[in-house]
């Protein structure tokens, strides 16, 4: 269930700055095409400004899931058609890691923000 705003969430694990990094899915952020990203740690608290190339998006929900429970309509968010797509992205990412249904990821959902 998504976290709201006002409602405490556990320390950040990363900061800001790194919830978006890979080319590609800067790129995908800046196209419109991506407005969540998964991680293993929270990087981000809600109403936070991420910035890239001078573009300024605010993080509206942070909350926690398990990869068990992506959905194909989830991951649209994320950029991908579906979640096997995303899956065989993450894992080339992160060769090794296993794909486990009850792993939980932080996610983080973005919009850009109103200047």
């Amino acid at each position: 269930m998504p976290e709201r705003k006002g409602q405490q969430l556990p320390p950040k694990t990363c900061t800001i700055e790194k919830l978006v990094t890979n080319k590609h899915d800067v790129e995908k952020v800046l196209a419109g095409t991506k407005s969540a990203t998964r991680r293993n740690g929270r990087y981000a608290d809600i109403g936070e400004i991420m910035v890239l190339d001078d573009k300024r998006f605010v993080v509206d929900q942070v909350y926690q899931q398990t990869l068990g429970e992506l959905t194909d309509e989830m991951i649209l968010r994320e950029g991908y058609a579906t979640v096997e797509e995303y899956k065989q992205s993450i894992l080339s990412f992160h060769p090794g890691m296993p794909w486990l249904p009850e792993m939980t990821v932080w996610v983080h959902e973005f919009q850009m923000a109103k200047e």
